[in-house]
């Protein structure tokens, strides 16, 4: 066969672009043309047999001819990278992956299995950073347990968007409380006025059938101490971390522990009404409680252990409140006041779904054989939770107190 005349740039690096996804079938998402035609060209100059590899010298100097054009922490997480293979050799898709802040399951497996060698000093040591580099070092060392997931966080946080889910579910609970508290006339204790009940967000066992109140109660609360300390844990737990996770993964515990928390409550306390947002709470204060335990030598936030006491201790209080809040003699009897089983739902859902979501910062959920399991688990929950509520106040023959 005769020789063909070499095509042009462009197409060269779209058939070999091809060429490399078919060797790389773990690649998950394309990318932008631009910046992937630009590392293009360069990763070309070191692998002129179109191989889709670079050996580790040729990268190093690579690295060093562009160091301008990189963070610093990006360029380290190369390195950790290529000192992973046994072969000292980087491949092109996990190359361009990294630049454009995409982490493919390769990519991920290499870091996770490698040695992690780590060629500068550690984030914490950094100076002369801005107010906010300071604050994102410090989210970093708040939530994240490995070094190297803690410079790639760092380096590629934006803040777009910002933590808007926490922020925005933290001001409705402040609204409907100073419009409780305005129409009542009582901000503490507001529980204990006798119309208190009658709002329609309250989870109240008659309305049961009322599905929307197994959720909306968290924007009711038993008073100021009660709403307090609920909003303090959401905006010092639950921003940092919605900063990390993002606001789908965080929602999503949060949201988890508040439906667990009212049906926990329709199955073990079926008498009882339910108030506030602990549930939601609890789920995620839990989980990041038991996220620093499980990973203790990584985790560098400072005085870890006193503030997991203090945690633990306004935590004790808050549900020690909630206890005796329940066997207080009624405001408006024969319906007592709100049950503390949500915050139990909530811990449970922490502690399982919310651990799993905390432990995989750089990795998909749904690749995660426990997260299935823990799915499973709430879903079976849930469930049998309905069915209670369907059948098992008719069966027990249970005496509920009139609706409000």
């Amino acid at each position: 066969m005769g020789e063909h005349p070499s095509p042009g740039p462009a197409v060269a690096a779209c058939a070999e672009a091809e060429r490399i996804e078919e060797l790389e079938p773990e690649a998950e998402e394309q990318l932008p043309a631009a910046p992937e035609d630009h590392w293009k060209v360069l990763f070309d100059q070191c692998d002129p047999g179109n191989t889709g590899y670079i050996s580790t010298g040729k990268f190093r100097s690579l690295l060093e001819s562009h160091s301008s054009k990189l963070d610093p922490h990006k360029r380290e997480v190369l390195l950790a990278l290529a000192d992973s293979h046994a072969d000292g050799q980087i491949c092109y898709q996990d190359f361009v992956n990294l630049m454009s802040n995409k982490r493919s399951n390769s990519f991920r497996q290499a870091i996770l299995q490698g040695n992690r060698r780590l060629s500068s000093k550690a984030l914490l040591e950094e100076k002369g950073l801005s107010l906010s580099q300071r604050l994102i070092r410090h989210v970093a060392y708040e939530t994240l347990p490995r070094e190297i997931d803690r410079k790639w966080y760092y380096d590629s946080y934006t803040c777009c968007p910002p933590p808007w889910f926490m922020i925005t579910v933290t001001l409705l609970e402040v609204a409907f409380f100073l419009y409780n508290g305005v129409s009542l006339g009582q901000f503490v204790l507001q529980v204990t006025h006798p119309r208190y009940l009658k709002n329609s967000l309250v989870y109240h066992p008659q309305l049961r059938a009322q599905a929307w109140r197994y959720l909306t109660y968290i924007f009711m609360h038993a008073g100021i101490e009660h709403l307090g300390l609920n909003v303090v844990l959401q905006l010092l737990v639950g921003v940092p971390l919605e900063m990390v996770h993002g606001a789908t993964r965080i929602g999503l515990v949060y949201v988890a522990g508040v439906v667990a928390g009212s049906l926990a409550v329709s199955v073990a306390d079926m008498t009882a009404p339910v108030v506030g947002s602990s549930g939601g709470v609890y789920a995620l204060v839990s989980a990041h409680l038991a996220n620093i335990v499980m990973n203790w030598s990584g985790m560098k936030c400072q005085f870890k252990l006193l503030r997991m006491a203090v945690a633990l201790i306004c935590m004790s209080m808050e549900f020690g409140r909630a206890v005796w809040l329940r066997f207080h003699p009624s405001a408006y009897p024969p319906c007592p006041h709100p049950s503390f089983v949500a915050h139990l739902g909530g811990v449970a859902v922490g502690i399982t779904l919310g651990v799993v979501v905390l432990r995989n910062y750089e990795q998909r959920l749904q690749d995660q054989s426990l997260w299935w399991i823990f799915v499973a688990m709430y879903t079976v929950f849930v469930l049998f939770a309905i069915f209670w509520n369907i059948f098992a106040y008719t069966l027990l023959d249970l005496k509920l107190p009139p609706p409000p």
